[in-house]
């Protein structure tokens, strides 16, 4: 148990060891995330420091209680302690041996009480028993202003104690201490027992109640640095999804203009255009994403899906069906054909490539297929990964994997939010889905 309470212990005190001291934790080189934030990273310093700052507000909140707080109260034994060095007490040796031993373990007890690892350590707990027989005897044996001895050890035992054994233990001692008393001097004894237990009840409360609020401040900072990662997650993703795309249209287009300009000189100076475009676009979506503005678009990325695949010279289809989309699914569906377009053109080898997207009341459906490669055409990237975690918070999943036969093929689902603007214009007659052919 006691090596079971020293390895919690270590655990507790990591995060304030390893954690935070680059001003607020940040993504390690985690997935496309910076190990420091710049400004952004500010969020929280230091987990154990005197002053922590969230956002621009500095709070400073001192020092944590320690042992010194239960210290005055030994100014209780004074009483007993003029005594002995009056001569007023029997066995003055054994008086003052046991001032000394009774000291001595409630300075030990002390300053062990305000660290939970410490506090229910066994040395803790043996020494919190003898302090309780060492004061039993002294009140016992003397009476008198020894008696004074018993609220010292409530406190003690206010200290150490906690949860349902408080109760049990706190009647007892008062008990034990209110018979010492009454036996020792008569009714006015019984005084001890109340003293005690409102010494060993109001520690208990005000130590708990003290930890409940540094933990709370604590569990408080621990929530503004996970949104601090939170953000630098999003952001880093929206980055890769955002350059991962462009940069793979630009890539292309570039190609093609290499390839048309010693015959087609017109032809590749609209693919030169068409470069200057995209990269003006990545610019105003990148600028959105630093805001947090960015609203995806599902018809926008298919279109761009469309124009990236058929300038790679894969043949697409695109077909689109059932009822309009909440803009939130929209964008999700709109990040997901984004990124897998990418990851044909960039991995697959394919030739031909369809997407698909269905929407019944209930639940919308994006399938893209392609005949390429399948699995282990390219590297394994953190994209789709991002994008499934994206999906399942938000109740969809995203599965992706080879075709029965040669081809890879990624399927997404959404949950279709209530929608009462009327459906989209079919181009068929009898509503059947409209198909986009390059």
């Amino acid at each position: 148990m006691a090596r079971k309470n020293r390895v919690s212990c270590r655990l507790r005190e990591w995060p304030e060891r390893h954690v935070g001291r680059d001003g607020g934790g940040g993504l390690q080189g985690g997935e496309g995330g910076e190990g420091r934030g710049g400004d952004e990273g500010r969020g929280v310093e230091g987990w154990g420091g005197e002053g922590r700052e969230t956002g621009r507000r500095t709070e400073h909140l001192g020092p944590p209680p320690n042992g010194f707080a239960l210290l005055p109260w030994l100014l209780m034994g004074l009483g007993a302690i003029s005594h002995l060095l009056q001569g007023e007490t029997p066995n003055p040796w054994i008086g003052g041996l046991g001032v000394l031993l009774f000291n001595s373990l409630y300075v030990f007890i002390a300053f062990r009480a305000f660290d939970r690892c410490t506090r229910e350590a066994r040395a803790t707990r043996i020494a919190l028993v003898l302090l309780g027989l060492l004061t039993v005897a002294l009140a016992a044996g003397y009476g008198g202003n020894w008696l004074l001895f018993f609220p010292l050890l409530g406190l003690a035992t206010g200290a150490i104690v906690r949860g349902r054994g408080l109760g049990p233990v706190s009647l007892a001692l008062s008990t034990l201490a209110g018979v010492i008393g009454g036996l020792r001097e008569g009714w006015t004894g019984l005084n001890v027992a109340y003293g005690t237990f409102l010494s060993t009840m109001v520690t208990a409360a005000i130590l708990s109640l003290s930890e409940a609020v540094r933990e709370l401040r604590d569990t408080r900072e621990e929530l503004a640095r996970t949104a601090v990662e939170k953000e630098r997650l999003r952001f880093s993703r929206d980055l890769h999804d955002l350059l991962g795309h462009t940069l793979s249209v630009i890539v292309v287009k570039a190609e093609a203009t290499r390839r048309l300009a010693p015959r087609d000189l017109d032809a590749a100076l609209g693919q030169v255009a068409d470069i200057e475009s995209v990269g003006r676009q990545a610019l105003t979506e990148i600028r959105e994403a630093v805001t947090g503005y960015r609203e995806g678009s599902l018809a926008t990325e298919l279109d761009r899906a469309r124009d990236l695949l058929e300038a790679a010279g894969i043949g697409t289809v695109v077909r689109q069906s059932g009822p309009p989309l909440a803009p939130q699914t929209a964008a999700l569906l709109g990040w997901v054909v984004r990124e897998s377009a990418t990851n044909v053109v960039r991995h697959s080898g394919a030739a031909h490539c369809e997407i698909e997207v269905t929407g019944t009341p209930d639940e919308t459906r994006l399938v893209i297929t392609d005949d390429g490669r399948g699995e282990g055409s390219g590297p394994p990237g953190s994209g789709l990964k991002g994008l499934s975690e994206r999906l399942t918070t938000a109740g969809g999943s995203l599965t992706s994997g080879p075709t029965s036969h040669a081809g890879f093929r990624v399927t997404a689902t959404l949950p279709t939010a209530e929608n009462t603007a009327p459906p989209a214009a079919a181009d068929t007659p009898d509503g059947a889905a409209a198909e986009l052919r390059g």
